[in-house]
């Protein structure tokens, strides 16, 4: 019995980049830190809110490398000599994927009272209808 995958489908012509996406968003880290919220705030834009408490503006990195929205996060060395008598506040480094569609870009990003937002808006693609010429063979 043959496996058919989602690329292989016949009714789905050229997805097969489609899958690698899939497969690649397996495959990114799912340990749950740090926490996130992804909101719709409008009809073509989404909002991804990341807790981000005890992380300034220079320790966190926002990058898009092949359609993949890659936030990274690295804490400064804590000084010598500090003694925690209960440590709740996580502070190890981290970081989250997330995969864009096709013509979803970042619009911006804002760090406010410790959390990390970051804009995404998607462009509405205009609807094309092609009329296909039938030749008399």
């Amino acid at each position: 019995m043959t496996k058919l995958t989602l690329g292989s489908h016949p009714f789905l012509l050229g997805f097969d980049q489609l899958e690698r996406l899939v497969e690649r968003t397996a495959k990114s880290g799912n340990d749950g830190y740090p926490p996130f919220n992804i909101e719709q705030s409008g009809g073509h834009a989404f909002r991804i809110t990341l807790a981000v408490a005890g992380f300034g503006e220079a320790d966190l990195s926002i990058t898009v490398e092949d359609r993949q929205l890659v936030i990274r996060g690295k804490q400064a060395e804590e000084p010598e000599g500090r003694v925690f008598l209960h440590r709740g506040i996580a502070g190890r480094q981290f970081q989250k994927a997330f995969v864009l569609a096709e013509g979803v870009d970042v619009a911006g990003a804002v760090t406010e009272n410790g959390l990390l937002h970051i804009d995404l808006e998607r462009a509405v693609p205009e609807t094309v209808v092609q009329q296909i010429k039938i030749k008399k063979g």
